[in-house]
């Protein structure tokens, strides 16, 4: 069953705000290139594992609240304010995500975020 790109996008976002890597992953395209605009590009499924793997581990619960989108195309606009639950609070991290859907799957994801806002989310004393 063909879907939008943005009912594709929600449904990855659904997936992580689950914690679901797996199913969030059925969303991406194998040879995805995956950018955490300050820090780099990777690509693939394990690429992608690589990246957010370590920065999830500590998370017990993820919120996305969208505040804008917009698609045309194969491209969707997320802008959204990611929270996560850790053992010291809740942490905020304003993120605008550019995802690039072909054949229902993600085939191009940027995130575009504060570089040392983003750090802090897992210190304790922040």
């Amino acid at each position: 069953m063909s879907t939008t790109p943005l009912e594709t996008v929600e449904a990855f976002m659904a997936a992580f705000v689950a914690m679901d890597f797996d199913t969030a992953l059925t969303h991406v395209s194998p040879d995805c290139e995956y950018s955490n605009i300050p820090m780099g590009t990777v690509r693939g499924h394990e690429g992608i594992r690589e990246v957010l793997g370590p920065f999830f581990t500590p998370i017990h619960e993820n919120e996305f609240v969208i505040h804008r989108t917009a698609a045309t195309g194969p491209i969707v606009f997320l802008e959204r304010l990611d929270r996560h639950r850790l053992d010291h609070g809740w942490r905020e991290l304003p993120v605008t995500g550019v995802f690039e859907v072909h054949d229902s799957l993600i085939t191009v994801w940027r995130d575009y975020f504060d570089l040392m806002t983003a750090a802090k989310i897992h210190d304790p004393a922040a």
